[in-house]
């Protein structure tokens, strides 16, 4: 189980849809190394998947999102 401080709250923007979730880093680590090392997808935990407009609705709510970077 992740501490509190390893967890890191972003915002990833698709062509489809706004994602808010937390990357969970190695303390010390910075999200450029993460996300340089990371190979086909990107894990989120908390993850929220929203229409992309301001004030769009919520599409989905998951415990673990492996988004795909290509995306």
């Amino acid at each position: 189980m992740a501490t509190e401080e390893s967890r890191t709250r972003v915002t990833i923007l698709t062509g489809n849809y706004r994602i808010r979730g937390y990357v969970e880093l190695i303390p010390g680590a910075r999200l450029t190394d993460y996300m340089t090392e990371a190979k086909d997808f990107i894990a989120l935990t908390d993850a929220e998947v929203w229409e992309p407009t301001l004030g769009g609705r919520q599409v989905l709510a998951t415990p673990f999102l492996n988004l795909r970077r290509d995306h």
